[in-house]
């Protein structure tokens, strides 16, 4: 995503209105587009300062700076790898040299000489030639500036287009104080997604609805009567994505924005909706929400048991929200149960949860707890929890689920 200074809006009255850029061929947003990604692809092997003084001597005095200075942000940070090159950890190759060189004047002559005694010292060391060269490169080799684009996946124009245009309508909601979501009738799938996401991000929201009317959620934003988060903000930008892959959707957002002038806070509106023409880079779907759960069910295959795991299963709508078990478990005979993993979260996560399995007002609901989760800080009373309740360490073991069926 794109930082504050890059963030580019103009407000009509209450209206928020992003920068949004043309994606069409003889564009002038194409060719800067392209530009960029050429002075990426010949920068590989260099150190990003290098690449830096390239994007400064592109831009010149170009009075749309601040897009170029956005999309380079973008390739920087989702289509490239930067990373320390030196023969050693650069904090104990300078700890090397500097008490080297505290035993001799600091003269240009014995400078060189003290290079060459560390470069032939690391040669011995590592079994290879090491130069000085490698030396004087990885002194400092830790400093952002210095590292080494060793790696960049070259994006088609357009789809840096379309992650810069993206990018520029979830900043708006780093600054939300409300969020509606009104998801139409649509694919029970894609509602699953959507609620995935807002479990992963941990999102506060209240869900009302079911599946075959629609559903109604309202997120509190991160300058909200809570104190501003940025990285809750963050969050909430990252579910913008996952919308995206429902078909028919409406978004309302009521925004705080600090005046540039008089440094007061205004209030501003923005709205959007499923025919806005943003494109996701996130997959349709995904298997699993976390490696917790990716290798709970890699072990499972191994089991011999008569039981099947399923990943597709119904939502469980219960007052002011949904609840999405992580699998469910399918006996031949008919029997099934829910599974829903409990690992690491934060104590308002753990407290919701668990408020939301004593709603669900299911029977057949298996809950696998970390012991790793200090349930009585977090102020959450597993006691008389409606669910078989499978307490683990690290890892969650299939043995121990078959364990509560029986």
């Amino acid at each position: 995503m794109l930082k504050s200074e890059h963030l580019i809006y103009r407000q009509n009255g209450e209206t928020i209105v992003p920068k949004q850029l043309l994606i069409e061929e003889n564009n002038g947003a194409i060719e800067l587009a392209q530009e960029l990604i050429s002075c990426f692809e010949k920068s590989v092997g260099k150190p990003q300062k290098d690449l830096d003084r390239a994007l400064s001597e592109q831009e010149g005095d170009n009075t749309d700076y601040r897009i170029q200075r956005g999309l380079a942000h973008l390739l920087k940070n989702h289509f490239s790898t930067f990373e320390i090159v030196s023969p050693l950890e650069p904090q104990e190759l300078r700890q090397r040299v500097f008490t080297k060189a505290a035993h001799s004047t600091p003269t240009p002559h014995n400078r060189q000489l003290t290079l060459e005694l560390v470069a032939e010292e690391l040669s011995t060391e590592l079994n290879r030639t090491v130069v000085v060269s490698e030396i004087q490169q990885g002194l400092y080799a830790d400093l952002q500036e210095n590292r080494i684009l060793t790696q960049f996946e070259a994006p088609a124009a357009e789809t840096l287009l379309h992650r810069y245009n993206l990018s520029q309508v979830q900043g708006i909601l780093y600054r939300a104080t409300y969020i509606e979501i009104n998801a139409h009738r649509n694919v029970p799938g894609q509602y699953k997604l959507l609620f995935r996401y807002l479990k992963l991000f941990q999102l506060m929201a209240y869900i009302e609805g079911d599946a075959d009317h629609g559903f109604t959620i309202t997120i509190d934003g991160p300058a909200s009567v809570f104190k501003s988060s940025t990285r809750y903000g963050l969050a909430l930008a990252k579910l913008l994505p996952a919308l995206l892959h429902v078909s028919r959707w409406e978004l309302k957002v009521v925004l705080e924005n600090r005046d540039p002038y008089s440094k007061t806070l205004k209030k501003g509106r923005f709205s959007l909706d499923s025919n806005c023409g943003l494109v996701s880079h996130y997959p349709p779907d995904k298997a699993y929400d976390s490696m917790l759960e990716a290798s709970f069910a890699k072990r499972w295959e191994k089991e011999k048991t008569q039981w099947r795991l399923e990943r597709e299963v119904d939502l469980i709508p219960i007052p002011g929200s949904v609840m999405i078990p992580d699998f469910r478990l399918v006996h031949p005979n008919g029997e099934e149960f829910l599974l829903e993993i409990v690992g690491y979260w934060r104590p308002e996560y753990l407290r919701k949860k668990f408020h939301q399995v004593r709603k669900a007002q299911v029977d057949n609901l298996i809950l696998a707890i970390s012991e790793r989760l200090n349930l009585d800080k977090a102020g959450v009373n597993f006691q008389n929890v409606p669910a078989k309740l499978v307490w683990f360490k690290d890892k969650l073991s299939p043995k121990a689920v078959l364990a509560s069926l029986s």
